[in-house]
């Protein structure tokens, strides 16, 4: 009887739900597929010609995605073919990102390795397609799609930020770029940086709450940077484990300031025998 009644409030909460889900395993395979056909060489592709079959079969999927999530044939296909005629633009966007990763990374050996190889990347990649839908008004699919890619590497951007060319994240577990951020152009941002917001009211849901970051600005590992008002100017360098909340005039080199003390470990005191 009790799992009776489990299962009635289940349905009966299905049945009210006015918001409708596409199936995320192929939300999934069309990121997958899309990022492939765009930068990872295939065995089996031969020739235009299967390439076309291959960008049909992209847009089909992505059809079925919409149609999934309520949207009728003629928004579908109109969405669909505003993103593929587009696609060109965001290719173009991810080049300029992958050479930006191979300029200015030492570890980075070419063009390929860090289309195939690098999660910020991927990351970026997955960015570019979900915040194209979102600008078109698609909430959900977006969303899903970046939760995929946070899944996957670690790093978590709101399809809704802005974020110019040359945009190089390294290494990247751990980033947490906000719905609101906008980010210029030549951006370079390292492991566990976060730019979020000072406050989670709900009330402030339509409002900037994530900071901007102007051009030519590195953010070194650890750092937060925090709130809607808060501007990095242009050519700037903020240091590892900074915590900011106001804004930073362009050229500046923001640190934080702390006191390592080196010795010799022999004799090492008590306090000091711990094991990890």
């Amino acid at each position: 009887m009790a799992n009776n009644i489990f299962i009635q409030q289940i349905v009966k909460r299905q049945l009210q739900s006015k918001q409708k889900f596409p199936d995320k395993a192929l939300a999934v395979q069309f990121i997958n597929h899309l990022f492939g056909f765009l930068f990872i060489p295939s065995q089996t592709l031969k020739n235009e010609e299967q390439a076309l079959v291959e960008f049909t079969q992209l847009q089909q999927t992505l059809l079925q995605l919409l149609y999934s999530i309520g949207y009728s044939k003629e928004e579908s296909e109109n969405i669909v073919d505003n993103f593929f005629n587009n696609l060109p633009l965001v290719y173009d966007a991810l080049l300029q990102d992958a050479s930006a990763v191979l300029q200015l990374d030492p570890a980075a050996n070419s063009l390929e390795e860090v289309m195939v190889a690098y999660p910020g990347f991927f990351a970026t990649a997955v960015y570019r397609f979900a915040n194209y839908l979102h600008l078109k008004g698609v909430t959900i699919l977006p969303r899903l799609f970046a939760e995929y890619a946070h899944s996957t590497t670690g790093i978590d951007i709101h399809p809704g930020a802005a974020i110019g060319q040359s945009f190089f994240i390294d290494h990247g577990t751990g980033i947490v770029i906000g719905e609101t951020a906008i980010i210029g152009n030549s951006v370079k941002i390292y492991q566990g940086v976060t730019l979020g917001a000072l406050s989670v009211s709900k009330d402030m849901a339509t409002q900037k709450r994530h900071p901007t970051i102007q051009d030519n600005v590195v953010i070194y590992a650890g750092a937060t940077i925090l709130g809607g008002d808060t501007i990095v100017g242009y050519d700037s360098v903020i240091g590892g484990n900074v915590w900011l909340t106001n804004s930073v005039l362009p050229n500046s080199i923001v640190y934080q300031k702390s006191d390592i003390v080196v010795r010799d470990k022999n004799p090492l005191p008590d306090i000091l025998n711990f094991v990890i």
